[in-house]
């Protein structure tokens, strides 16, 4: 059982389908602090965020380029690094997703990566990639992010403190 909480206070409870509505109950009741801790968080940051101009399509294009030449190198650099292989890149402007991997084994970029710190947009490439050994969120998985990235917590971090400025600015 997991638990997210989007940037718009939405919660998500992911179950699976044995699970008994009272365990996932006491689940949620478990987690209630960490819940009710994580919302306040949540709209503090958004009551702090200012309003902000929506980037103009000929700054979306120049972004997109600039994300088509620089990610790739990253991806094939890393994919050596970790031993796996890859389908198809994709680069778009994404509102929720800074990355994303399919079983097939095609990644998905948002470009507004290059906006952020490039050891930041280096977390997100290695993270991706490392879903191809692992296609989950498990020890395993975030030991082999570690393996490359050992810093990566504190990239996780700025990410989420940073990449919301830049997110708030794709239009609707």
């Amino acid at each position: 059982m997991s638990i997210e909480i989007k940037q718009d206070g939405r919660i998500i409870v992911r179950v699976p389908n044995r699970v008994s509505n009272r365990d996932i109950k006491r689940f949620i009741e478990d987690k209630w602090d960490w819940i009710e801790n994580t919302l306040s968080k949540i709209e503090e940051i958004n009551q702090n965020r200012e309003e902000v101009e929506p980037f103009d399509e000929t700054e979306l294009l120049r972004i997109k380029k600039q994300a088509k030449r620089e990610i790739p190198v990253l991806v094939d650099m890393y994919a050596k690094q970790l031993g796996v292989t890859y389908g198809r890149i994709s680069i778009r402007a994404q509102k929720t997703r800074w990355g994303s991997c399919t079983f097939e084994g095609n990644l998905n970029f948002n470009c507004l990566l290059i906006l952020l710190p490039e050891r930041v947009m280096r977390y997100v490439v290695v993270h991706e990639l490392c879903h191809r050994k692992e296609m989950n969120h498990s020890k395993r998985f975030w030991n082999e992010v570690a393996k490359i990235l050992p810093d990566y917590k504190e990239l996780r971090k700025i990410l989420k403190e940073e990449g919301g400025q830049f997110l708030d600015r794709l239009p609707e």
